[in-house]
């Protein structure tokens, strides 16, 4: 629903006319039916592999009802198409971003959604006759949470749409059901509107709104990347560590939305929350699911009726459905952050982040002094919130120790030389012989995991490098290597349980969970990230 809403409060809003708006929803539906079709299957670096429905997104309402304002359609498709090569740019680096765009951010950045969406949601609410606003909106969200609560296996899925139903009937009870909006629509044709092609002047209105576009859509495949990790939590009965590599395939296929939004001349494209809600409350995680979807979209684009039957919807029936799966979300981001681990640290930042997210969303913070630019990139929740978590997390960044690095060859003859590495870093951090040993001992079963099962050398070895932050209570080790195919982090948790494993292999894994408090394997593209922390206690150590 949001893929036609979206499109239509942005063209109503900058008073453009009806004829783009058909030619908006068109191109919005196509778009979002092709990347969503692309996120399920993976084709190459593009796509996560994983269910994650596309679809235009409120975060850019503000931008793009300025864009086409001030320059007409041409100058905000211009806008969108360029901003989509930022996107490119972070989904092929995002390992060198990793300290900054954490599972902390991520989900902080989610919860953040319900601080954006949960006020439209209730602006919905109004509606006429008074008492049928209420009534139905609470038929559909009592419908909907008892399936969830009361219903198991696939019937869960039937959730939200046994939902929407029941509020649709009830709606119609008070005539709320624009049922001749249906009626007038056709079956089949395309939009009355045409492209509007590209503004390539790139005049004084582009280069002052493509910084706050770029910004929004930046913050944008922040959001990507939390739901691509939260799509991978509830994809697996057995959980597994995130994949990075299926987080920059959803952060490239996002960037592909936003190009061929852009050349297409509709509102930008990015991921749906809401589908990580669907999954975690149906159950159902089959690529074939969101392949399906990814068609129907597209079709649904050549029939008018289907996109009538959607803008029929009476608003307090979308707000009651998707009320449900927002709070479901932003449990969704609270279990990310927790994951992660919450110290002092990582509590201010999620706390302000929040907080001040919510006071900038609902204009209670310096409203007044802010405009132009600076307004529209502050008057959103989300934007505003994850601005603050990247900045404050690059800050706790300078608390922590200094760090010395190594560059070696992943092989076993370099083992040798990291015990002096770490040896050395560890002097004068009063650390004694018992501890530097599971220091070195863990660097060793580490590097020794990252090996082939096979014990077969390539015919060039990896690069590995080592970097070390070492106080005097704790060490953390980050061994950076390229061209891997095994995540540690799933073998260490799949211990004791592997038919025909090795002994040796085995007990090189169990060993590295005793010194180690904990192991963290992130995976990216041709680049592996292997972070270990060792207590300087033999008390505190143990795998968590």
């Amino acid at each position: 629903m949001g893929i036609v809403l979206t499109p239509a409060i942005i063209v109503r809003a900058a008073g453009i006319g009806e004829a783009y708006l058909s030619w908006a929803v068109f191109a919005a539906l196509v778009v979002s039916g092709a990347t969503t079709v692309l996120q399920a299957v993976r084709v190459g670096g593009l796509g996560s592999g994983y269910v994650l429905l596309m679809g235009t997104s409120a975060a850019f309402i503000a931008v793009c009802v300025s864009a086409p304002v001030e320059g007409g359609p041409e100058l905000m498709a211009t806008l969108v198409a360029v901003s989509a090569l930022f996107q490119f740019g972070l989904s092929a680096r995002l390992s060198l971003v990793r300290r900054v765009i954490t599972p902390l951010v991520a989900g902080t950045v989610i919860m953040l959604i319900a601080v954006s969406v949960m006020p439209v949601l209730f602006d919905m609410l109004a509606s006429t006759p008074p008492i049928g606003a209420p009534v139905t909106a609470a038929a559909t969200l009592i419908c909907i949470t008892a399936s969830a609560i009361l219903a198991k296996g696939a019937w869960r899925l039937w959730a939200p749409v046994t939902g929407m139903i029941a509020g649709c009937v009830v709606a119609s009870l008070f005539g709320m059901y624009d049922t001749d909006r249906i009626a007038e629509a056709a079956w089949l044709g395309l939009p009355s509107g045409v492209w509007p092609g590209l503004g390539l002047d790139f005049g004084a209105s582009f280069w002052s709104l493509l910084p706050v576009l770029v910004l929004v859509t930046v913050v944008g495949a922040v959001e990507t990347i939390g739901d691509s990790i939260a799509i991978q939590e509830v994809s697996w009965r057995r959980p597994r560590a995130t994949d990075f590599r299926a987080v920059q395939g959803a952060v490239a296929a996002d960037g592909m939305g936003n190009l061929l939004s852009g050349l297409a001349g509709t509102v930008p494209n990015t991921t749906y929350s809401s589908s990580v809600a669907v999954t975690e409350l149906t159950g159902v995680a089959s690529r074939s699911v969101g392949t399906q979807t990814g068609i129907l979209l597209a079709l649904a684009a050549f029939c008018p009726k289907a996109t009538a039957v959607i803008l029929a919807v009476p608003s307090p029936v979308i707000a009651g459905g998707v009320t449900v799966l927002i709070a479901i979300l932003f449990a969704l981001g609270m279990r990310m952050v927790i994951k992660d681990g919450i110290d002092y640290r990582k509590s201010v930042i999620v706390g302000l982040a929040f907080w001040l997210g919510l006071g900038f969303e609902n204009d209670l913070i310096f409203a007044e002094y802010l405009d132009g630019p600076l307004a529209l990139f502050l008057q959103n929740g989300m934007t505003a919130g994850a601005t603050i978590a990247i900045v404050l997390t690059l800050l706790s960044g300078l608390a922590k120790p200094r760090k010395s690095r190594l560059k070696t060859t992943l092989e076993t003859a370099s083992i040798q030389g990291i015990h002096e590495f770490l040896q050395e870093s560890a002097k004068g951090k009063g650390w004694g012989p018992a501890a530097e040993m599971r220091l070195c001992a863990a660097a060793e079963e580490a590097v020794l995991g990252l090996l082939p099962a096979d014990e077969k050398q390539p015919k060039e070895p990896w690069h590995l490098l080592l970097i070390a932050r070492v106080d005097a209570k704790e060490a953390e080790l980050e061994l950076i290597a390229s061209d891997l195919d095994r995540n540690l982090e799933d073998r260490l948790a799949l211990l004791g349980t592997w038919a025909g494993r090795t002994v040796d292999r085995e007990f090189s894994l169990r060993l590295l969970q005793h010194y180690a408090s904990s192991v963290r394997h992130q995976q990216y593209h041709n680049t592996d990230v292997i972070t270990v922390r060792v207590p300087a206690s033999a008390r505190a150590s143990g795998s968590k």
